[in-house]
């Protein structure tokens, strides 16, 4: 097959929103049954949650996943390590879920699908988001990165070595420039109300990315909960679109839900069609593996408003 007839091809790629423990067997059964191409995992497994981490490692279907603040918690921050439940001296259970994801793991890399075409990069892993270089000796001993130049020029190194021109961008926390109101995909929901937490780094390595040629259809991201916290009227805005690129944040929390006695679970879907997005959507589905609801959150030529 032809590198335009893959393209020409549907591709299905399921986006998994941030997890907070909320994964069961029944999930990597669903991914089976839904029939995707791929699954994309932005992170916040857990608490550095080894087993969660283990579990998703082990699924048997094409994916990439990075890693979210969560997944650092006891080791990133002074704090943080004040509450660590283990013996630091004798365990390290971030360097453990690196280790299971192996080349999973896309955090500052890349990962080739060729029966796709299309090669997923990964962002800053463990990002916190914000405009300020938090975590400095976190970022120093585990990846040598110093400054969100640095950070930017890892990323974009990853995109050159991308063998395909359709490059997905996969990050816990979106892109700077999304918007700076509470409910924009990347908005500060908390006190003060309002200001941009996107990531700074991601922006400048997509728009480097995309002068080199590269297209970019999707970047898929978590982070800031579709819930805000401030207001209960309406809900965070999953999707921007900018320069025939979709930004996607598919963080529904709780991703698992008990809805009338039946046992759900959410999965963001996203069609590519000729190397664009042609449709995404929220479906949640039931014990049965069946879509019990799906919210189109935008298709190709018009974008659809998520309802109050």
């Amino acid at each position: 097959m032809t590198s335009q007839s893959k393209q020409d091809e549907t591709t299905v790629i399921a986006v998994v929103g941030d997890i907070h423990d909320q994964w069961e067997a029944a999930d990597g059964i669903t991914l089976q049954k839904l029939g995707i191409d791929l699954a994309l995992f932005v992170g916040d497994y857990g608490n550095e949650s080894v087993d969660v981490v283990k579990a998703i490692a082990d699924l048997d279907i094409p994916k990439a996943a990075v890693f979210g603040n969560h997944d650092a918690w006891y080791t990133a921050t002074a704090w943080g390590r004040q509450k660590c439940p283990y013996d630091r001296k004798k365990e390290d259970w971030v360097q453990e879920q690196i280790d299971l994801l192996g080349e999973t793991h896309v955090g500052y890399g890349k990962l080739d699908f060729p029966k796709l075409n299309l090669t997923v990069v990964g962002s800053r892993p463990f990002t916190w988001g914000g405009s300020s270089w938090k975590n400095e000796d976190f970022y120093q001993e585990r990846f040598g990165v110093a400054s969100f130049e640095e950070s930017t020029a890892r990323i974009v190194a990853a995109a050159r070595s991308a063998t395909y021109d359709t490059v997905i961008f996969l990050g816990h926390n979106g892109p700077s420039g999304l918007g700076d109101c509470p409910e924009d995909p990347c908005g500060k929901d908390w006190q003060p109300l309002g200001g941009d937490f996107g990531d700074p780094d991601l922006t400048e390595a997509i728009a480097q990315t995309r002068a080199t040629g590269k297209k970019i259809p999707l970047v898929a991201f978590g982070h800031m909960h579709h819930k805000l916290r401030h207001t209960q009227k309406y809900l965070r805005k999953p999707v921007h679109i900018a320069r025939e690129t979709v930004y996607l944040n598919a963080a529904s929390v709780p991703r698992i839900i008990e809805n009338g006695g039946d046992r759900q679970r959410n999965f963001s879907l996203v069609y590519l069609q000729s190397g664009m997005v042609s449709q995404v959507s929220l479906v949640w589905v039931d014990r049965d593996d069946r879509i019990a609801s799906e919210q189109i959150l935008y298709q190709q030529q018009s974008q659809l408003v998520q309802p109050a």
